[in-house]
Order: structure tokens, then sequence, then C-alpha cells
């Protein structure tokens, strides 16, 4: 077995959707400079590089993260390349000859349409709330995709989130799935236990089988 690692390293080169918290690092006390120890603290926000989104993020009431069950975040998994256009959403005949054969309870689509963490482009592919509905009905419970969101990036309805909340899925956004092969792994991607958080980075990883 083999871990390989899908999330994009977190530095002040990493960028964050537009008018979010960026990523800033603070030294409080460094043992380059006669400290005992090194001791930081960060901002950033909480829907940096990979991450798990809450209900609380997109709709009202919803759950936020440190309530979310972890064993969505945790087993069987397989990971689909989709060959889609920039700007354009998944729908149900993009993935039909894959699905029926693959089907798991978490699935993580590589688009390849948001290339670069360090270099934002708005036009990344997305989700259809059709696909979303499709999957839960195959058994799926979360999916996972290598963009930074499961909407188009001008959505305002958020019609894909909110199929995900009407199906009490689970959603990882902003993986790193380029060279990934097709095929089934264990994906491991825990978010932090954060009260009231709408979201929270992960070290998603798949481990080979």
């Amino acid at each position: 077995m083999a871990l390989i690692d899908i999330s994009p390293v977190i530095d002040a080169g990493i960028n964050v959707w537009p008018g979010d918290t960026p990523f800033v690092r603070t030294i409080n006390a460094d043992m380059k400079t006669g400290a005992n120890l090194t001791l930081s603290d960060m901002r950033v926000s909480l829907h940096v590089g990979a991450h798990a989104d809450a209900p609380s993020h997109y709709i009202a009431d919803g759950a936020d993260i440190s309530l979310r069950r972890l064993d969505l975040y945790l087993g069987r998994c397989i990971v689909v390349d989709v060959d889609v256009a920039r700007g354009e959403r998944i729908v149900p005949d993009h993935v039909a000859d894959k699905i029926e054969a693959l089907c798991a309870p978490r699935i993580l689509f590589r688009t390849g349409t948001f290339p670069d963490h360090r270099r934002w482009n708005n036009d990344f592919a997305s989700l259809s709330p059709e696909l979303v509905d499709d999957l839960y009905h195959h058994g799926v419970r979360l999916i996972g995709i290598d963009t930074p969101s499961v909407d188009p990036f001008d959505s305002k309805a958020l019609e894909a989130h909110h199929a995900f909340a009407r199906n009490d899925m689970a959603i990882l956004e902003g993986l790193v799935l380029a060279g990934i092969e097709e095929g089934e792994y264990e994906l491991i991607a825990l978010p932090l236990r954060i009260k009231g958080a709408d979201a929270s980075p992960v070290r998603a990883v798949l481990r080979t089988l």
C-alpha cells in the first residue's frame, strides 16, 4: 500500500476565492533568533486548498463542520477522469459509462480545469445538481472535485450545493488529482473539529488498495 497526497501546499502563494482571506503565517517566537522554541499562528479562509464544506456554508440551518460524521470522509472511493470543458457542469451523461462499473460511496472527479492553485482561473468545471442527485441514488455519499467549488464561479443560486444539502452528502473541493490514475482507492480526508465553522481544510490522501 502507498499513500498519495492529493492536497495542495498551503503557503503565501496559494490562491483563495477572490475576496476571501488569504494565507498569512505570523512567527511569534523563533529559535533562529534565540528563542527556546518556534511558535506561530495563521490567518486564512477555512476554504483554503483541499477542504470540506459544511452544510452551514450553504443552508441557513445547516450543521457546522464539527458535527459532520467522520465516516463520510474515510473509506473506499473511486477517482473518475471526466472529459469536460472549462466552465461546464458535469452531467450524468459525462460519466454514465463509468459510474455503473465503478460506483462507490465516495467519488472524486478529475477535470483538469483548475490546474494551478497559485494561478486562479474562474472558468473551472463544476457539478450539475442532476449528477449529485443521480449519484446519491447510486449510493454515493461524498463527492470530491479538483476545483475550488462544486458550483460555477458566478453561481449565486448554488444549485449543486443545495443538491448536496437535500441528500445530506459530503463535499470535498480543491483536491489535486493531476496524474492520479482512475480507479479504486481508500480516501482519508478528515476535517478538523472546529465548532461553528462552515468548512475545514483537510489533508486529503489516497491509499492504494
